[in-house]
């Protein structure tokens, strides 16, 4: 069983290298419907799993691209990180109080999945019809309303990655697209990584005191998973974008749809 947590460590690397869809819009599904992990323990081993995954994207953003922007990451993570802690102190609450956080969690996860597939589909068309940058939105679409919407912005992301594991990868890329459309899509990923790192790690961190998190797991996970981004993001220039990401979103659709109807 280890093998077979190694060998989806590196599938799920590999399909993230090529797509640059976060892991856990692939893992967690992966978690629940081939290893038959509960939705809890799937999502917070997940989610330790990504910030550790993307720490390391961050150390070349910052250091050597120098495409993070601080300041929008301070803004998303004044709304996510709050509501990341809150969301662990309901599920908390409902857990001590004999209530089944299972189908909330289930449920959240595929609300999640079918946003991720169109988030997908969406990321192209937003890059593609970005508005003319102007001296009143400099690079934000809101002018100075744009810190406000970005901090609710986080609050959202912060509260649906907590709950599912899904979002801080494909959901706040392009809600970053959206926000700012004339940043930089080098800035946009850097910048998105930046913010997943401390959401993630927290929310990650909260599901390990409710002892949602399989330590082995994610040992083996990560054994598969960093050689498989290495060799996906070398393979992403080999097959066409116009082909991988309608698959790619009609799987995580179905995964999405599975998880809501259950």
């Amino acid at each position: 069983m280890e093998l077979g947590y190694i060998v989806s460590g590196l599938l799920v690397g590999i399909l993230v290298g090529l797509t640059g869809v976060g892991g856990g819009s692939l893992m967690t599904p992966l978690l629940v419907f081939l290893f038959n992990f509960s939705p809890a323990v799937a999502v917070g081993t997940d989610l330790l799993f990504a910030a550790i995954t993307k720490a390391g994207g961050v150390v070349v953003h910052h250091g050597t691209h120098g495409s993070v922007d601080w300041k929008i990451v301070r803004q998303l993570a004044t709304g996510s990180l709050p509501a990341a802690l809150l969301t662990i102190l309901l599920l908390r609450h409902l857990d001590q109080s004999d209530k089944d956080i299972s189908g909330i969690i289930t449920f959240t996860l595929g609300i999640a999945l079918i946003l991720t597939s169109l988030a997908v589909i969406v990321r192209a068309y937003l890059k593609r019809n970005a508005p003319p940058i102007t001296e009143a939105n400099n690079i934000g679409r809101f002018g100075h309303r744009q810190p406000v919407i970005t901090i609710a912005v986080g609050a959202v992301l912060g509260a649906m990655v907590t709950l599912s594991s899904v979002g801080a990868g494909a959901l706040g890329t392009v809600a970053l697209f959206f926000l700012y459309p004339r940043l930089p899509a080098l800035k946009v990923v850097g910048t998105d990584l930046a913010h997943a790192i401390p959401l993630t790690a927290l929310a990650g961190a909260g599901h390990w005191t409710m002892g949602n998190v399989d330590f082995t797991l994610l040992a083996t996970l990560l054994i598969g998973s960093l050689p498989g981004i290495w060799i996906g993001s070398h393979l992403s220039a080999r097959i066409p974008d116009r082909i991988l990401r309608p698959v790619l979103a009609s799987i995580l659709l179905l995964i999405g749809l599975k998880f809501v109807t259950n």
